[in-house]
């Protein structure tokens, strides 16, 4: 029984009084803040791990690679087409894949043999090259949730694929998105809401019943497009919110949908990189020319502020997303083509860049990239084309570049490669296309 049902239970037999009050994240260590959280540290139950910092808790991993990279553990095929990512939890691991006009959760055990699959949509944003989900399923428990590229949003059993309920971000929630490639967003599920940005003019961030699916609250105060990223959880003046994307704004809001504080940050075209939180910052990131913006945020209840600390153009990440780590913040920048760099985070100061891990061609290639055991493991995007997609691993330290090894990914798919990479008890996971890779990074 988890602490959650153990909490409901005490309710039940009168002993509120031996309750200190509500659990804020600020009241417990930082690995627990997040209801996704377990205690098994190979485990990542969600869209960028299980505090959405894109930092694996895995150590004891292989300080450099072999020439040749390390070794390939396993490959699992039929994953269908798409760009999702894997969830890692209680001995399975979860993506998405369209194959035969839908789109499917696949789950897997963790020697890569297929358990099952559940359809939860059908049809495809009309894509062209690019069709299937964008999406990384969430665990939370014995339920599993995932939303696909036209906004069918599922609720299965994880031990089973049974559908326990299913909603339509347009049909069902007036769902608006920027552009046109799709809905992309990985659901966060805390406490007993599965909380999502259908966008729209009903309120571009919602709250769900997590077991149900009937919608909570949404916040009409926000009213833009949904945009390609996903929230981020956060506690700023001892109150509990979530950080949001969207096309004219970054903003924050409360657990009860109340709109919180916003800052006007305009994008261009698609913004996907979902928002780092750090101490009392938000930082987020956009291609298409657009940069950085490093956010203060400040006050507590109802009265917020957010306070511009700096723009940039040095951090404009299209697609790869950004990892925070001890102050410093590492992405791969498109305005010099997938030019890795080292940012401060209070300043917006360039530490140091680097071109030569992702140097695929003569003009270099876009990279995503993860955290695990102070190392940074890093993946080319190749091309449309089937060109080579570089795996590297590198020093996340602002003292300089520093490789450790790097080799090139077999069974190249002809899409680019923008599943990212995910390290999980002692694997490095990456996903292309139909095929799944799992390497073993575990130190012997």
């Amino acid at each position: 029984m988890d602490y959650r049902k153990k909490l409901g239970a005490w309710l039940a037999m009168g002993m509120l009084a031996m309750v200190p009050g509500p659990l804020r994240a600020a009241d417990v260590p930082a690995a627990a803040a997040n209801t996704n959280v377990r205690p098994t540290t190979g485990e990542w139950p969600q869209w960028r791990g299980p505090n959405r910092d894109n930092i694996s808790s895995e150590t004891g991993l292989l300080k450099q690679w072999p020439a040749a990279g390390p070794p390939l553990a396993w490959k699992a095929t039929d994953m269908g087409e798409g760009f999702s990512g894997v969830s890692v939890a209680d001995g399975h691991i979860y993506t998405l894949g369209y194959s035969s006009g839908s789109t499917y959760i696949i789950a897997l055990d963790m020697a890569g043999k297929h358990l099952w699959k559940t359809k939860i949509g059908s049809g495809d944003v009309g894509g062209g090259s690019r069709p299937g989900p964008r999406a990384t399923p969430t665990v939370d428990g014995d339920r599993v949730y995932a939303m696909d590229e036209v906004g069918n949003l599922a609720c299965l059993k994880t031990a089973d694929g049974k559908e326990v309920w299913h909603l339509n971000m347009r049909r069902d929630l007036g769902g608006e998105v920027m552009s046109g490639w799709g809905f992309a967003e990985s659901v966060l599920v805390e406490g007993d809401n599965v909380l999502c940005t259908p966008g729209g003019r009903q309120g571009s961030v919602a709250a769900l019943n997590k077991m149900t699916g009937k919608v909570v609250w949404r916040c009409k105060q926000l009213t833009e497009p949904t945009t390609y990223a996903s929230l981020v959880p956060a506690d700023f003046g001892g109150t509990h919110q979530y950080v949001v994307l969207l096309v004219d704004h970054v903003a924050g809001v409360g657990a009860d949908g109340t709109l919180l504080w916003q800052a006007q940050r305009h994008g261009a075209t698609a913004i996907i990189p979902t928002p780092v939180v750090h101490d009392d910052m938000v930082y987020v990131t956009s291609g298409y020319n657009i940069g950085c913006n490093c956010f203060r945020i400040s006050g507590s209840g109802s009265a917020f502020k957010a306070e511009q600390l700096y723009a940039s153009k040095d951090m404009a990440v299209q697609h790869g997303g950004v990892v925070q780590l001890n102050g410093y913040v590492y992405g791969f920048s498109d305005m010099q083509r997938g030019i890795l760099v080292c940012m401060e985070l209070k300043t917006g100061k360039v530490v140091w860049k680097d071109k030569s891990v992702l140097r695929d061609g003569a003009n270099g290639s876009k990279g995503s990239l993860t955290c695990a055991d102070g190392k940074l493991y890093v993946r080319s995007e190749g091309s449309e084309s089937g060109a080579t997609c570089t795996v590297g691993l590198v020093e996340a330290t602002p003292a300089g570049y520093h490789e450790l090894g790097k080799f090139n990914q077999p069974d190249r798919s002809h899409k680019a490669s923008w599943s990212h990479p995910v390290v999980a008890d002692g694997k490095l996971f990456l996903r292309d296309q139909d095929v799944l890779l799992c390497y073993d990074i575990k130190s012997k």
